[in-house]
């Protein structure tokens, strides 16, 4: 749940004004961002959680780290696998960004296909990542990128 739809909104409004673009090459030339190019591959999904370890630590973050780790991996999981549905490029990448109160992590495939939260079946071995991003984060969302592909963000409150 929303807690302030209106910090949420403002935001939100920076990675609209900027785009996921700028910020995931860095032509943002925000010091609140850290990005990350994740290869094509399954051990992305522990370094992902490394770097997201290391930045909200370096930004005095740890209490969020844990929850943003578990978000994180599951964001990354699903970019891997649709990334390898999809045709051309396979780059993923990692890209956090600290808004207070907030800290939006986003990780961008070049998958054009719409993430859909289903309801999880708790015996399946998948099909629950994006239950678990919606449990952990305060909100959630997607945008399309304007060199094809996606970014699934995870939103979270930094400030009780």
């Amino acid at each position: 749940m929303v807690e302030d739809p209106l910090a949420t909104a403002d935001c939100l409004q920076i990675t609209r004004e900027v785009g996921f673009d700028q910020l995931l090459t860095g032509r943002g030339g925000k010091p609140y961002t850290t990005s990350c190019p994740l290869p094509f591959q399954a051990d992305s999904v522990k370094t992902a959680r490394d770097v997201t370890r290391s930045t909200l630590r370096g930004w005095g973050l740890q209490d969020l780290s844990d929850d943003a780790a578990l978000v994180v991996s599951e964001l990354v999981t699903n970019a891997v696998r649709y990334a390898m549905r999809s045709s051309g490029r396979r780059e993923i990448e990692l890209l956090l960004m600290r808004v207070s109160p907030h800290v939006l992590l986003a990780v961008a495939d070049p998958s054009d296909e719409v993430p859909r939260r289903k309801e999880p079946d708790f015996v399946s071995e998948n099909g629950r990542g994006l239950y678990i991003v919606e449990t952990y984060s305060q909100s959630w969302g997607w945008d399309r990128l304007a060199r094809g592909g996606k970014a699934v963000w995870a939103l979270f409150r930094t400030e009780p």
